[in-house]
């Protein structure tokens, strides 16, 4: 009788440790992205490369976890927005793009873990649409805007902190290899424009577990 006694007390006094992060389990997060892009580009009309400015949306994801330590994530967002210019004329065009991106991950520590660190490296994909050049760039004589879709590797760092069985707080960070060709016509004259957008995305969410 003792014995189940102090078996009671200890199981009141430290409750189970609930499994996080194994496998089978899909973890869907929900947050801010800010998008950076770390721009640069081929000379544009010999005054400079582009500035690309940053944007927040809605990120999104979708993971599964094969065993309690690899797993494979889907990142979406609802569309980023991006103003297009140069250093001597300002804005002069806007252009949304959506960067979804594929990951195989591996998580650090043991499922059990409050802390759940991981690091992802996969492939994005970047599609570029109602792109349009607005008053200035049109009254500069710039026509015909359009930007190619890209390809590239993408990786991630990212940290989960879990409240309880199924809740969490996510913050993660990722780097996308996004090179496109800019075209527009200038005065009737077609320009092929190279252009590296390689931008950090910072996400801050929480995440629910099933």
């Amino acid at each position: 009788m003792k014995a189940a006694y102090w078996a009671l007390v200890a199981a009141a006094a430290f409750p189970a440790i609930a499994s996080a992060h194994e496998a089978g389990d899909v973890i869907v997060r929900v947050g801010t992205a800010t998008v950076r892009p770390t721009e640069g580009s081929d000379n544009v009309l010999g005054l400079g490369s582009f500035n690309i400015n940053n944007n927040t949306q809605m990120g999104l994801t979708l993971g599964y976890m094969f065993t309690d330590n690899i797993g494979m994530e889907l990142l979406a967002a609802t569309p980023f927005q991006h103003k297009i210019g140069l250093k001597s004329t300002g804005t002069i065009a806007e252009v949304k793009q959506l960067p979804p991106s594929l990951m195989a991950q591996y998580y650090f520590g043991d499922k059990r873990d409050k802390l759940r660190p991981y690091l992802g490296l996969g492939i994005n994909y970047t599609t570029f649409y109602d792109t349009n050049f607005n008053q200035t760039g049109r009254d500069a004589g710039l026509s015909d805007l359009s930007v190619k879709d890209s390809w590239g590797v993408a990786t991630q760092a990212g940290l989960d902190y879990n409240l309880d069985d199924n809740w969490l707080i996510n913050m993660s960070v990722w780097w996308m290899d996004i090179d496109t060709e800019v075209k527009f016509k200038a005065g009737g004259e077609q320009q092929n424009i190279n252009t590296r957008i390689d931008p950090w995305v910072f996400m801050f969410g929480v995440g629910y577990r099933f």
